[in-house]
This record gives C-alpha cells, structure tokens and sequence, in this order.
C-alpha cells in the first residue's frame, strides 16, 4: 500500500465544497456507523472553525484498516478579509501539497506539513473492513486567519535561486523577527539534493537558521531547499502564509589550502593543484593581528575596499588602528579577515606582515576574486588563533557529532527524502 498521499493543491470555493459534500453518496459528515464496518474518526473535529494553521490532521480507525487520505485546502475567504494571504496567492513555487503518513498498520494517518491559515479543510478517508466492507468519510474544518501584522515575515535566505556556489556553502535563512518554535521551523526547511547526504541546522543567533551538510557537498550538483513555512507558528501568535522554494548549483570542487609559516596558499580544484600564490599573513603580535586558523568559507567578494579597524572594535586613535583601501577583496570571516591585494607589502611570501589579512600581489589577487565563487573553501593551519563556528562562516569548525548536539530536533535531515526529521506541528489541540 502506498504510505503517502499527496493533493495536487486544487483550491475549491466553500460553496462548491458545500455541495460537494452535500451530494456525495458514499460519504457522510462524520456521523455514526453502523457496526460491523470499520468506524472512522477525524481531527480536528468536523465542523469547527478557528483551528490553528499548525494543528495535525489526524485519521484513526477502528475494525478496518485505512486505504486512502485525502486533504484539500478549499477556501481562502478570510485571508481576503485580513490581506494576509497575499503572499501565498502571488506568482511563485506552488504551495506544497498537504501529504501524510500511515501507520504501519494502517489503523492512523497524520498530516506531515501544516495548513494555511484562514482557509476551510476538506478530509476524505477511505477504510476497508475484514470482509471487504468499504466506510468512506469526508470531514470539515476552518483554520483561523492571521493578521498582516501577524504573519511571518519572508526571511533573507542565501544562496539566492540560480546562483552557482562552492563545496562548503551553507542554507543561511535569515528571519526578520527572533524564532521562539525552532524545531518546528528547522523540521519545515527541507533541503534536497542530487548526491544524497545528511545535513542539519544550527541557530547562530535567535534569527538566523544555518544548514550545512555533514562532510562538504559534493560537486557538480543540484541543491533545492524547500521553506514549507505555511502554517507554522515562528513565535507566540505569529505564523507564516507563503512556502518558498529556492535551487542553487554546487560547482566545481574548489579548496584553497594554506599553512601560515608556509607564506603560501595552494589552489585545487576537483582535486587538482592549479595554483600557488605567494602571501603574507597576519603578524601575530595580538590577538587582532593573528591570522585564524580552521575552515573558512569564502564570503562576499569586492573589487575595492575602504577596511577600517573601527568595524571590528579598533577605533581611531586606538593601538593597531588602521584604515586603508584595498582591492580585490574576499572575505574569510566576519571579524575583519579578507584576501586582497596589497602592493604595500615588500613580504609577500617571505614573512607575515598584515594586520591578519591574507595578502597578495595584485595578480594573484584578482585571480583569486575572479576565479571563486561564494561557498568555495580556505582551510588555514599553522597559527594560535581558532577560527570561532558562528565567525562569518565557520560551521564547519563545529565537529559533526558538535553540529548534531546544537540542533534543536538533535537528528539528520537526509537530503534524498521528504520527510521531515520531526515535527512540524504544534500543540495538538
């Protein structure tokens, strides 16, 4: 038997769905059975109003054993009234289809994703007794609406559809307002991909989500991330009204490598060496000026550069303080840390002399701005100073044993599959 069904996401106006269970012959509005066929039962119960978006719809039945579960969305009266469904009407992905999952048994089936908001749900069930006996039930029910003020805001989410990234590039779904519900938003974020791997989230603050797979992905690939956020409750009384799907490419296998006291950085690409540069890295002297050492994911990249210590808490007129112009910048970490040209420095490739940059002739510079991409990898050695895992982007400092403990369903998500790792509901009321 087919463990899961899927609704294609066909919307119906209320008075339509009206008739349609007003006439169909072999269904009943959840009323009594007749023993001995099986005997049916749904939640939420039929003919409430004001259910909340992120309730599970749940199927249960007795003397029988459930052959077929259908959820149809089929109104959005409401939302017209509140304006709050303007997101999920405008063009774009279509909505994920309300699928589930049987019992092994076939005795229940549950709701895997939530509801929309300010809707009327339609649940068609079919069950078969021992003696080939068929009950089929059709129940009603009403989400309740959501407020402009209150739906979830359409997070930031890097990469941005289309674009081609490197081996080590994270999902960075940056909300607008801090996330209170973590797990059920982490289980509504389904990343999916070609090469199968494991991944999770980590929270490096109350408003950014941050996946990652378990080694780097592998290249030459195509990676989807699903944001099934319809229905969820992000925080007390504020839920989201829109599914977004984004795809982005993973490219060639690019993994720059560098031992500090080395003055060298070495430039692989699917695994062969394509490049050695001359550099010169931090001094040392302090903790500023230390270059840092760990797994460094290539940020955002920029042709010139005004870099001013005030911006990583070394104001004017403080020891170390400086401000200067560079071109060909890439960013390595969030705490001031770049690759750029540096024609200043008569000791590239012989000693560290930078305030912990990497620096580079001006060529090799500029072919490193121009030759990676966003999510390519530096992995640095050689110094005393550890790369912090929520600096810039440095996940991949945290162990994967340290990234599992950190997540807030504390499991995998299997890229391949599409089931969530765990709930996506809230309180079952």
């Amino acid at each position: 038997m087919d463990r899961r069904v899927r609704f294609a996401g066909r919307l119906v106006t209320g008075t339509v769905a009206a008739a349609l269970v007003a006439t169909a012959c072999t269904a009943t509005e959840e009323e009594p059975q007749e023993a001995p066929g099986p005997r049916i039962s749904i939640t939420p119960a039929p003919g409430r109003a004001e259910v909340a978006p992120n309730t599970p719809v749940r199927v249960l039945v007795e003397d029988g054993v459930l052959t077929d579960v259908t959820v149809e969305q089929i109104g959005r009266e409401q939302w017209a009234e509140t304006g709050a469904g303007a997101a999920a009407d405008a063009e774009g992905p279509e909505r994920a289809p309300v699928t589930g999952t049987f019992a092994e048994d076939g005795s229940a089936w549950v709701s895997d994703w939530n509801l929309a908001p300010g809707g009327r749900v339609a649940v068609y069930a079919t069950a078969e007794g021992a003696d080939g006996e068929r009950t089929e039930v059709v129940s009603t029910f009403g989400t309740h609406a959501v407020a402009a003020d209150a739906a979830l805001a359409d997070p930031f989410v890097l990469p941005q559809d289309g674009q081609t990234v490197g081996v080590g590039m994270p999902v960075v779904v940056t909300f607008e307002e801090p996330v209170d519900n973590r797990e059920q938003v982490e289980n509504s974020m389904h990343v999916t991909s070609e090469k199968a791997t494991e991944g999770a989230w980590n929270w490096p603050n109350e408003t950014t989500a941050v996946f990652r797979p378990e080694k780097y992905w592998e290249p030459h690939q195509k990676v989807t991330v699903d944001l099934r956020l319809t229905g969820v409750e992000a925080s007390e009384g504020v839920f989201g009204t829109a599914d977004r799907r984004i795809g982005f490419e993973v490219g060639r296998e690019l993994i720059a490598t560098m031992h500090v006291p080395e003055h060298r950085m070495h430039v692989a690409v699917d695994g062969e060496r394509i490049r050695s540069i001359p550099v010169s890295n931090g001094k040392g002297e302090r903790h500023f000026n230390t270059t840092t050492s760990g797994v460094h994911v290539l940020m955002e990249r920029y042709s010139r550069l005004v870099m001013d210590s005030a911006t990583v808490g070394i104001p004017a007129g403080s020891p170390g303080y400086y401000r200067v112009e560079a071109d060909w910048a890439v960013r390595t970490s969030n705490s001031g840390e770049f690759t750029h040209a540096a024609p200043w420095n008569g000791s590239i490739g012989h000693a560290n002399r930078s305030n912990g940059c990497t620096n580079m002739s001006v060529s090799d510079a500029r072919w490193f701005h121009d030759n990676t991409l966003m999510g390519d990898v530096l992995e640095t050695t050689g110094t005393a100073r550890e790369l912090e895992w929520d600096n810039g982007w440095g996940f991949y400092q945290r162990s994967w044993e340290e990234w599992l403990e950190n997540s807030e369903t504390g499991a995998p998500q299997a890229t391949d599959s599409a089931s969530p790792p765990g709930t996506v509901h809230g309180d079952d009321l």
